[in-house]
């Protein structure tokens, strides 16, 4: 049994695109392949605790809670053997990825992603799919801004995230009801200062 986790991210970039943590496997079985932080699964340990081992001894992250996504049981998914991965996925921030990116490991776009080891493509596009349906009613539920924000910033995060651009004035409706206005107000560098926001309890 292998665990492998899918921990996307929206980096801080001009043309911000949803984006997934791979690295680089080492030597032996497909050595130099991109893949997604994975391990077996030991004796006694749960699979959270997996993932969560993989991710600090693979990439050196820490602090992070994937949630199971999908048991990938395909027989022929890898030529070893018999091979049950269970899938997990976790959104956070870009800067809890940072120490990562130290290691040589890389963030692609997941709508980019082509040729990962194993089935890691088909782990991904269940993953993207999965934070897209999360985030197609919902404001900003991974919490991936930092609060307060304006109601531009989260429109723009989440075309980030959906992959499309969204009408103004039906996402701002749409969203507005669940959340709390501060009060507070942000200078821009045209028109009227916006409204500044956070999430309802």
């Amino acid at each position: 049994m292998a665990v492998d986790t899918a921990v996307l991210t929206v980096p801080d970039a001009e043309n911000p695109q949803l984006a997934v943590l791979v690295v680089r496997r080492d030597g032996g079985h497909r050595g130099g392949a991109w893949q997604l932080p994975g391990t077996f699964l030991h004796p006694g340990e749960t699979l959270a605790d997996a993932a969560l081992r993989a991710l600090r001894i693979k990439v050196r992250v820490q602090g992070l809670q994937p949630r199971q996504l999908h048991v990938f049981d395909d027989p022929a998914r890898d030529d070893r053997g018999w091979v049950l991965s269970a899938a997990h996925v976790d959104v956070v921030p870009a800067h809890r990825v940072a120490p990562a990116l130290e290691t040589g490991a890389r963030l692609v776009p997941v709508d980019q992603v082509r040729r990962l080891a194993f089935d890691h493509d088909e782990i991904v596009r269940r993953a993207a799919q999965a934070v897209r349906h999360d985030y197609a009613d919902r404001p900003d539920p991974a919490r991936l801004l930092p609060v307060p924000f304006t109601l531009l910033d989260l429109q723009r995060l989440h075309e980030a995230v959906l992959g499309e651009p969204l009408q103004k004035d039906t996402f701002r409706r749409r969203m507005q009801s669940q959340l709390i206005a501060t009060g507070g107000l942000r200078e821009g560098t045209v028109g009227k200062p916006a409204r500044e926001w956070k999430h309802r309890a």
